[in-house]
């Protein structure tokens, strides 16, 4: 179902996902944030009281700890009581000001609103992605916010029918129910939806949100950073944190989407892919670390033997062969040293082949910059930490921490999460032992793939692709072949995971590709 960087939600596993509404959902957080520094800002100006008392409100820290996620009311009194400030309940009906807690709820909310009206709602398509592929699968739907203004917001984005259940801020009062971090709203939601909250998935951004879903013993607490605060969204109950829900599987009932002990071994099975392969051609891509080369502790030790070298060049004799790579284009096809290959480097951001087939890397030119300034940034935070590598590619920063104390991983990780979310263009990725950077655009390998396939006039179904690697980034390329081809996990510890067979380790691939150039027919074929 799960590991902490691999997540595949399967209709036999969940009858229902809950989507929190800001910063999940709709990219409203923001909005909502620079509502609430001007109300509180302009309140603390006024108000009598020592300089630690009346600082400007500061949204890194004291949005995310006192008010986000919570109703309006509570994140007010949250932040107030950690600046030691008191002020009466009010009415809700009061004007907006800073008489009273309703008062400046009643300030920020109208804030909120005109910024809403002036530049409409802005979604995560990625989350749309997500939630249609669920539909598709019968999963239900529902979403959940402490905000009155939920209804409003999913009008104007036009996102009312994509669920069959809202419990807002609204129905916390109708309902007499508490806001988070207590579980009521989830509870009341899954109730609605007629699911179990052992078999609801529940999709949050806010610490208190996470907390609230693990008081509800919800079967799956998926936490989405979006600004740095992973170790928090683990810390208080997310089973898994991602950095966007494009990072989410679905599988179909009848999809690859398998469970460990369902995995054969590729060359146990081999008689079957060669009956599969009968009647077409075969083309094969292999990721390169972890597959062709055993992981080594440092990039420059990955050396391909000259028996798997020997492998491929007769491989690529009989079918169309390519190594998909987060290394740089030009550092991979070194390794590899074979010009009849195609090579498609940086996860597929730089492509180039025998044919001088070549699809150029214009996809991440303008993050250059971005990621010529965040290699500085990181560099200098953590050039105190032993251990650690950050290795500039053309189009991402990898930091490896193979050979750092595992003590200091949390302070590696906080030092890349916080030059991230000083530039949003780029994206955190996960790999074995390492971070990366890269352009935040929707590219992976799956998608370097399927590129590849219809580029090279091979995305028909006379073809048999097949697909090997070893990596958590390899399981976007499974994912691509789900109904078009086979996905080979190599692994030396089982998870769950999207391939269809599986192999042991890099002397096992090279016994499978020997096996393939039996069956492949001739050059190209």
């Amino acid at each position: 179902m799960a590991t902490p960087n691999n997540i595949i939600i399967r209709k036999n596993d969940f009858d229902a996902a809950i989507f929190d509404l800001d910063g999940v959902v709709t990219k409203t957080m923001p909005t909502h944030a620079l509502a609430w520094k001007k109300a509180f800002d302009e309140f603390l100006s006024q108000h009598q009281g020592n300089d630690s008392a009346v600082r400007p409100f500061d949204i890194e820290t004291d949005y995310m700890i006192y008010v986000d996620g919570k109703p309006r009311l509570e994140g007010i009194k949250s932040f107030l009581q950690s600046r030691k400030i008191s002020l009466p309940a009010g009415d809700p009906k009061e004007a907006p000001g800073f008489r009273s807690i309703h008062a400046l709820g009643n300030l920020k909310n109208g804030y909120f609103l005109e910024k809403v009206k002036k530049d409409g709602v802005e979604v995560y398509q990625s989350t749309l992605e997500f939630i249609r592929k669920l539909k598709a699968q019968g999963i239900k739907t529902g979403i959940i916010s402490s905000s009155k203004n939920c209804a409003l917001i999913l009008d104007s984005a036009g996102l009312a029918e994509m669920f069959e259940v809202r419990v807002d801020g609204v129905d916390l009062i109708k309902l007499n129910i508490p806001g988070k971090p207590a579980p009521d709203m989830f509870l009341e939601a899954a109730r609605q939806l007629g699911a179990e909250p052992s078999r609801t998935v529940i999709i949050e951004d806010a610490v208190s949100g996470v907390e609230a879903a693990k008081a509800g013993g919800f079967g799956l607490v998926i936490g989405i950073s979006r600004l740095g605060n992973r170790k928090d969204l683990l810390q208080y109950g997310a089973h898994v944190v991602v950095n966007d829900a494009a990072e989410i599987s679905v599988a179909h009932d009848d999809s690859a989407a398998r469970k460990p002990a369902e995995l054969a071994s590729a060359i146990e099975s081999f008689a079957a892919i060669k009956k599969s392969a009968a009647t077409k051609s075969i083309v094969v891509f292999l990721d390169y670390d972890g597959t062709l080369t055993p992981i080594v502790d440092t990039p420059d030790k990955a050396i391909l033997s000259p028996q798997t070298r020997d492998v491929l060049i007769e491989l690529s004799k009989k079918c169309v062969v390519g190594i998909i790579s987060g290394r740089d284009m030009k550092n991979v096809k070194t390794l590899v040293g074979i010009d009849s290959l195609i090579y498609a480097g940086s996860h597929g951001f730089e492509i180039t082949g025998p044919r001088e087939f070549k699809e150029s890397s214009s996809k991440g030119i303008a993050f250059l910059p971005a990621l010529d300034q965040a290699q500085k940034v990181l560099e200098e935070a953590i050039s105190q930490i032993k251990g650690v590598l950050v290795e500039r590619k053309k189009f991402a920063i990898a930091v490896h921490y193979r050979l750092a104390d595992p003590a200091d991983v949390p302070e590696i990780e906080h030092a890349v999460d916080k030059v991230n979310s000083l530039h949003q263009d780029l994206r955190k990725a996960y790999g074995k032992k390492v971070f990366e950077l890269q352009p935040n655009i929707d590219w992976h390998k799956g998608k370097a793939l399927l590129y590849l396939l219809e580029a090279l006039g091979l995305d028909k179904e006379n073809v048999l692709s097949l697909y090997i690697g070893d990596d958590v980034t390899d399981e976007d390329a499974f994912r691509a072949l789900e109904n078009k081809g086979i996905g080979i996990v190599v692994w030396d510890t089982p998870f769950p995971t999207a391939a269809k067979y599986s192999l042991k380790n890099t002397d096992e691939v090279r016994t499978f590709l020997s096996l393939l150039i039996q069956i492949c027919g001739g050059p190209h074929e």
